[in-house]
């Protein structure tokens, strides 16, 4: 099946925490207007609520993620962390 390219790029929430190499996971994602679900592989095991972004679509309704922390949550930080 092919990449679904439309979701490459979005964030999501991790369902099902993901188990590494050992199996995958289940992340919740907004898109096309909606939500919808997807296997989550990822190459370390993450954990339910994560905050994941998805680099990559394997086809059939599963794509790799990584942990993502969005930047601009440290705009709203201490500002003597500031540069």
């Amino acid at each position: 099946m092919a990449q679904d390219e439309a979701v490459i790029g979005c964030t999501g929430e991790l369902l099902i925490g993901t188990r590494g190499s050992a199996g995958p996971g289940e992340i919740l994602v907004r898109v096309r207007g909606g939500s919808e679900t997807f296997l989550a592989w990822s190459q370390e095991p993450l954990p339910i609520g994560a905050t994941v972004l998805v680099v990559d679509s394997r086809g059939c309704r599963e794509v790799d993620v990584i942990p993502w922390g969005d930047p601009l949550d440290r705009l709203h930080g201490d500002p003597a962390d500031a540069g």
